[in-house]
């Protein structure tokens, strides 16, 4: 019986245990003023040892030590709120955005506990997958109407694990008639990447990007576009970069060195304004800085970007920009080919861009007008809207762009325009984006 009564509590403490959620959290242990101190002079060395600039890190070391024995830490408990104003306090000196105080214990310990080659190759491949889940940056690319390339980049990963997926993105936009490079959303990355990539949109001589100054060495060094490419170059393909104010670091000079080399149209905003390249660099065994050591310098400018941005030839709010540059290059296509057969092969998607900025919208008697019989096409008005079938093909629903011309959702190589005499619809044309025209009448 008493063992009973013992399984029987035993089996009820589990099943609590089992419905109870469980609340307990790792919660990280609070600063100390010692801790403080020691943050500060750590962060305070290496930005003296590596800094770009010398006399702007004696700068911000003095200010973080001026800012301790006044006190102005002495409320902050938490350390990521920590992280944030110390943060605050160096860039409100430099001015430079890339100086960042991070808190990320697990990060350090995961870096410092790799002292095995075991280790080290975990360590390496964990970075590695998380890479390959964003397929190192390239977010999307596709063709849009009018043979338009278009690459969604989201960061510039270093070639050593993107490059092949790089090769066959290039490759991918080789046959597009312009491209478009999304970096609206790119905070930056690795200079090979961005070497390979600009060695796809010029030739095979050599051009001068870039040259960066390297404080800890005291050198300098210089990139170049590569002499040779895997599959084609798009070397005469007009070029047209996106950005905005989140464009940052090396999506920055990716910008910078194609507008300068006037071989790219920027369309967007101005960017974030950091020119300095550097890397993360352990301060003490939760906080971590990141420390630029660099410095850009243009061939053609002889400065940077760094504190003003890059700013666009086309300035748009972020989020018109792809609308802009996909008319932008869909008018240069046309106009360069005006008077042949590509000139209404680049000019057919610049209605549908129209109707996406500005959408069209008929009253209901005038759309009614156009229902009824063409032949093989019937013409429906359903729930305050027109479709489109021929046969017993797919009905499709019909957009306008004038008050006679309309597009089919989801048929992008064919719209219909309706004829009218004497105010009496008598007649319906389907428009071919190869130019062609067919016409039924009505009734």
């Amino acid at each position: 019986m008493k063992n009973s009564i013992k399984k029987l509590s035993a089996a009820v403490v589990l099943l609590m245990l089992l419905s109870t959620p469980l609340v307990a959290q790792k919660t990280e242990p609070v600063l100390t003023p010692a801790e403080k101190q020691t943050v500060i002079d750590s962060i305070g060395s290496k930005l003296n040892s590596t800094y770009v600039f010398p006399e702007i890190a004696k700068k911000m070391a003095d200010k973080l030590k001026t800012n301790l024995k006044a006190g102005d830490y002495a409320d902050i408990s938490d350390p990521q709120a920590f992280a944030t104003r110390l943060t605050d306090d160096l860039q409100g000196v430099s001015k430079d955005k890339h100086i960042n105080v991070r808190f990320d214990p697990e990060g350090i310990a995961e870096r410092q506990q790799a002292v095995t080659p075991a280790d080290s190759l975990a360590f390496r491949n964990r970075y590695i997958a998380g890479m390959k889940r964003n397929n190192f940056g390239f977010k999307e690319i596709k063709i849009l109407g009018g043979n338009v390339g278009y690459l969604d980049l989201r960061n510039f990963s270093d070639v050593s694990y993107g490059g092949e997926t790089a090769v066959a993105a290039m490759n991918f936009l080789s046959s597009a008639d312009a491209i478009i490079i999304d970096l609206r959303y790119n905070g930056g990355g690795s200079p090979s990447m961005i070497q390979l990539i600009s060695s796809y949109l010029f030739g095979p001589e050599a051009v001068h990007l870039n040259n960066f100054y390297w404080r800890p060495t005291d050198s300098n060094s210089q990139t170049w576009t590569l002499p040779h490419v895997q599959g084609n170059r798009s070397a005469d393909t007009p070029v047209y970069v996106l950005t905005s104010n989140r464009t940052f670091s090396a999506a920055e000079e990716f910008s910078y060195n194609l507008k300068n080399l006037k071989r790219a149209t920027l369309v967007g905003e101005t960017t974030g304004g950091g020119a300095h390249p550097g890397g993360t660099v352990i301060a003490t065994d939760r906080f971590t800085v990141w420390v630029p050591t660099g410095r850009a310098i243009n061939p053609i400018t002889n400065t940077n970007w760094e504190g003003t941005g890059v700013s666009p030839h086309i300035e748009v709010k972020a989020e018109d920009a792809l609308a802009v540059a996909h008319m932008k290059a869909l008018e240069s296509l046309a106009s360069k080919h005006k008077g042949t057969e590509l000139e209404s092969f680049y000019s057919w998607p610049i209605a549908a861009l129209q109707i996406q900025q500005k959408p069209l919208k008929l009253d209901e008697s005038q759309l009614k007008k156009y229902v009824g019989v063409y032949g093989p096409r019937v013409i429906t008005f359903e729930n305050g809207t027109l479709f489109y079938q021929r046969d017993e093909g797919t009905k499709y629903e019909l957009m306008p762009y004038s008050d006679s011309e309309f597009m089919l959702i989801g048929l992008d190589y064919f719209r219909v325009k309706f004829l009218t005499e004497n105010n009496k619809v008598t007649a319906i044309e389907g428009h071919y984006d190869n130019g062609r025209v067919d016409k039924n009448l009505k009734g």
